[in-house]
């Protein structure tokens, strides 16, 4: 493919691919849906939240995907309409694809191979461009593009198999004065990441398969997204952009939790609408200040979940190493969190999860035997589940994290996993350490658990996690 002059651009970023791609033999459905791949996405996009991005989706199957990102982001979204240059006997092969700002993609390798002459060329291009117009009002309606000069542009596809409509998509942004671009999608071939990388300042993915067959082998639904349903998206970002206020942050507020005889600090996070409220429980003596659960929390509230980070121990309880390994202690004062929660007015209705870390997911386990129904969810980041009481008695579905370089707790993982009688996966970061502070390992962690909690607290049907 030749394209025709384009602004300067540069990579300064590194691609972001926290998974190792499924072997073909194995199924290699990795989403559920197109919803289900934003919300893992946005996670991983959480870093740029500080740039204040414009979301731009591929029409039609990356809007679905951005709808989510904008809204975990609370960032304006818009489209990048691209058409192709169909061949004048085959209008489905393409020679080419055009996007908004005059953008021309041409292959003259192709044209060439088919005979077609400048006049001919010029007249698939005409008629292109009249459907790129006719789809961009289909669209966009009356409402003017997104201004992005100077702004940071994340575009957003369902999946990228060739890249040529991404390529068009990136000029034609770049031409409308986007100052960075990002490209985040589900899932893309490697080769076509390294094509594109010229053009972009970061790549993020959830999957980047050197095989990757067809972008709907990832998805369970991969069903058609409609003209009418692109259209409805995007009214909704601008009636939310309407409404959003100046700032989007969570704020936390200090508490104090009774357990038994001792006074324990916590602090206390709801975001507006709240889904369902998460209670960390930390341990090798950490507590509500432990900067990964903090990182961790925050992407819960960005995606509609509570938070309440806890210690578990007192000051001089901590000092003592034999209290960070009392399961049975650590989770008789989760369990004295979750009853404190069952007062609070803006916490009662809400479903109870928790998250635990190292020693603490084994009370986080504990205490959800302990409670059956009451826990809706459990996610263990590098934990110890092995050192759980009565995992068999656990009813709540669970996710366990483990880092595929941190070898020894992962063999511990699995033998738990052999254990539990509930709905559970097993999710290794490969390369990712005990403490997950590998780049991007965190925000892998951030992303699965919003996927898991969003699976357990579904309400519509085609959304419930299967038990």
């Amino acid at each position: 493919m030749t394209n025709i002059p384009s602004p300067e651009t540069r990579w300064t970023g590194a691609v972001t691919a926290v998974e190792d791609p499924p072997l073909l033999s194995q199924p290699a459905t990795r989403f559920r849906d197109r919803r289900d791949a934003g919300r893992q996405l946005a996670a991983l996009l959480e870093p740029y939240r500080s740039e204040h991005p414009v979301i731009v989706a591929m029409p039609r199957g990356g809007v679905p995907v951005a709808a989510e990102v904008a809204r975990a982001l609370d960032a304006p979204l818009d489209v990048a309409v691209v058409r192709k240059i169909g061949a004048p006997q085959n209008p489905e092969f393409a020679i080419g694809a055009i996007a908004e700002n005059a953008v021309r993609l041409l292959s003259e390798h192709t044209t060439r191979a088919l005979g077609l002459t400048e006049a001919e060329v010029n007249a698939l291009i005409a008629r292109a461009e009249e459907e790129l117009a006719d789809y961009v009002h289909r669209y966009r309606g009356r409402r003017p593009a997104i201004d992005l000069t100077a702004r940071t542009v994340i575009l957003i596809d369902d999946g990228l198999a060739t890249g040529h409509s991404a390529h068009a998509a990136l000029l034609s942004l770049r031409a409308r004065g986007a100052a960075r671009l990002i490209l985040a999608v589900p899932v893309a071939a490697a080769e076509s990441v390294r094509t594109l990388a010229s053009l972009l300042d970061d790549v993020v993915c959830v999957e980047q398969p050197e095989e990757m067959w067809a972008v709907g082998y990832w998805y369970q639904d991969f069903a058609p997204t409609s003209d009418a349903e692109v259209a409805a998206a995007l009214d909704q970002a601008t009636r939310q952009a309407q409404h959003r206020p100046s700032s989007s942050s969570v704020e936390g507020r200090e508490v104090t939790i009774t357990a038994g005889a001792v006074s324990l600090g916590g602090e206390w996070s709801v975001p507006t609408n709240a889904r369902a409220v998460v209670v960390f429980a930390h341990g090798s003596g950490s507590g509500r200040h432990s900067p990964r659960n903090r990182a961790v929390a925050r992407s819960l509230n960005h995606a509609g979940y509570a938070t309440l980070l806890l210690d578990l121990l007192t000051e001089a309880e901590a000092l003592d190493r034999r209290n960070v390994f009392d399961v049975p202690l650590l989770a008789s004062r989760l369990i004295a969190a979750s009853d404190w929660l069952k007062t609070q007015p803006d916490a009662a209705a809400l479903p109870l999860a928790y998250f635990g870390a190292s020693t603490g997911a084994a009370a986080a386990l504990t205490a959800a035997a302990s409670l059956g129904a009451r826990v809706g969810a459990v996610v263990s980041r590098g934990g110890r589940p092995d050192l759980a009481v009565d995992l068999a008695r656990v009813t709540a579905p669970t996710l366990l994290i483990v880092g595929g370089a941190d070898r020894e707790v992962l063999e511990l993982n699995r033998l738990a996993q052999s254990e539990l009688r509930c709905p559970s996966e097993l999710a290794v970061v490969p390369g990712a350490g005990h403490l997950f502070e590998e780049p991007g390992a965190l925000e892998r962690v951030s992303a699965l658990a919003i996927s898991w909690l969003d699976r357990s607290f579904a309400t519509e049907p085609d959304r419930a996690l299967a038990r």
